[in-house]
């Protein structure tokens, strides 16, 4: 029995839900989501809230029903409220610079690392060390943060790189001469 799955999601004021065949479309005041559906997993929308039931208890289908409802949840936090990341560069001379959808990163290589941003996602750079990434879908603002962290990742042996904000690293001491 799934107990995320079972749980109810409830619909704020401004957000409008529909389900149109194997799709459903969540459109809020900052954007529009879709998801598509699995066969099997059934979602029905009434008196204000979203009920995710299962056709079976089948193994794969048991663990789409969680998924189907954690995913219908975060869809409508994001065309409410929406998500962000945020990472900072540390490192002498380390540094990004952000033209239109092109962030040019100055992380310690020979050429500047050169990153395309995608569609529905803004990003804000800050004192050309902190990054902010900002967008309405979960997935994909994660993505992003795990790919710009990915260009230069944190060194725990010399605390340079690109990391998230608050991230904590151990510091490893590097070899000892007799």
């Amino acid at each position: 029995m799934s107990r995320i799955g079972n749980k109810p999601i409830d619909i704020p004021s401004g957000v409008e839900v529909k389900v149109a065949g194997s799709n459903v479309s969540v459109k809020g005041p900052l954007g529009k989501l879709e998801w598509p559906l699995v066969r099997g997993v059934g979602v029905v929308v009434e008196k204000g809230q979203i009920l995710v039931s299962r056709s079976s208890d089948e193994r794969k289908l048991r663990a789409l029903h969680g998924l189907v409802r954690a995913e219908l949840s975060n869809m409508i936090q994001g065309v409410t409220k929406g998500y962000d990341r945020s990472l900072e560069i540390t490192g002498v001379g380390y540094k990004t610079q952000i033209q239109g959808r092109t962030m040019s990163f100055n992380v310690g290589y020979i050429n500047p690392v050169i990153y395309e941003v995608p569609l529905g996602i803004d990003v804000k750079v800050d004192k050309q060390t902190l990054i902010n990434v900002k967008g309405i879908d979960k997935r994909l603002v994660g993505q992003v943060a795990a790919n710009l962290r990915g260009i230069k990742p944190p060194d725990v042996y010399k605390q340079k790189g690109v990391r998230y904000a608050g991230e904590q690293l151990r510091k490893k001491e590097g070899k000892t001469g007799k």
